[in-house]
């Protein structure tokens, strides 16, 4: 069977070319190249390209930086200008690993799609769901919440049940000839920033503009640096008159350059809505579990579906709960969908 490998340059994907060949698939690499950094792509060419050749299979590179900007890229700055807070590794799975790069990899003659990702495939009642990794440190099953039946369903992720501790040295043991660590460096969360967004929104708007701090009553307390240099839940870098005790960002105005701010347990929701991304029309709702964000804890919740929307009646109070991110629905460790939180 061919089965076509998303490959980074790392060794997660470099390891888990070594998995798929030992299991006696043709493999097919390839590289998507996403942002516009030419020398990031070119270091990690190079570690896709020895892998490649020493492993013996085909490997092709993808030119994708238009796709990418308009679909990931340009979304991502203007959620920020809307006050929100991206997500664009989920955005980025659907449209451009399981979406055009699936396609690419039809169009080759692969029946299966490979990634290096940490999460698992199990069928329940005959249809086929991400599950999460062994590894629950690294689990990245939320950021795959909003891919297609069709792309889960020719899924294998080989470093599923594996712990990530113990992926690199047996990496290094079966591939001597990869070099040494420190020449793979992780992969960062979000690939086109190196340090923080504001320097990606930086090249595009305007983010350093003062504006007015209020509180949940609406009065002026103080004075922040912009508006897109808070995101919810934040604590930092805006002045609130006379307070004696911590306060975190719980809402951004955007047409007027305005934050809320106000007390931790202010930051509190036992309700949240999200625009329904992936759940299934059949989906009728109950009690299921949640996650508001990748490092959340799980949240046991009642979920409504309202036309396009997913509800979310939480048992217990969360915190933080950020516009733009993803809300995603689980059937224990399975996820069955989710949407972006509005």
């Amino acid at each position: 069977m061919k089965v076509a490998l998303l490959m980074s340059g790392g060794v997660d994907s470099s390891y888990s070319a070594y998995l798929l060949k030992t299991q006696g698939y043709e493999v097919l690499g390839i590289y998507l190249k996403l942002h516009d950094k030419e020398a990031k792509h070119q270091m990690f060419l190079r570690n896709c390209e020895k892998v490649s050749k020493n492993l013996g299979f085909e490997f092709k590179v993808i030119e994708a930086q238009e796709e990418f900007k308009k679909s990931v890229y340009d979304e991502f700055v203007q959620s920020y200008k809307r006050g929100e807070t991206p997500n664009p590794c989920a955005l980025c799975n659907p449209l451009m690993k399981f979406g055009l790069a699936m396609d690419y990899a039809l169009k080759m003659g692969c029946e299966k799609i490979a990634t290096g990702h940490y999460a698992r495939i199990e069928e329940i009642g005959g249809i086929k769901r991400i599950r999460e990794a062994k590894d629950k440190t690294k689990d990245q099953s939320y950021f795959l919440y909003a891919i297609s039946q069709e792309a889960i369903n020719r899924l294998i992720f080989p470093l599923g049940d594996m712990l990530k501790e113990e992926v690199k040295p047996k990496a290094f043991e079966v591939m001597p000839w990869l070099g040494s660590l420190e020449t793979y460096k992780e992969s960062q969360e979000i690939c086109f920033v190196e340090t923080d967004y504001i320097d990606i929104l930086k090249k595009h708007t305007q983010v350093e503009e003062e504006g007015i701090v209020r509180n949940a009553a609406g009065k002026e307390v103080g004075k922040h640096k912009g508006y897109m240099q808070y995101t919810i839940g934040k604590r930092k870098g805006f002045s609130v008159k006379g307070a004696h005790e911590p306060h975190f960002v719980l809402g951004i105005n955007p047409e007027k350059n305005e934050i809320i701010v106000g007390k931790k347990e202010d930051l509190a929701t036992n309700r949240v809505e999200a625009i329904n991304k992936s759940l299934l029309q059949n989906f009728n709702g109950g009690e299921f579990k949640v996650k508001i964000r990748y490092r959340s804890t799980p949240s046991e919740a009642k979920i409504i579906i309202d036309g396009d929307r997913i509800i979310a009646e939480l048992k217990e109070p969360v915190y933080g709960v950020a516009k733009g991110q993803a809300l995603v629905v689980y059937q224990d460790d399975k996820v069955l969908g989710g949407g972006v939180i509005i």
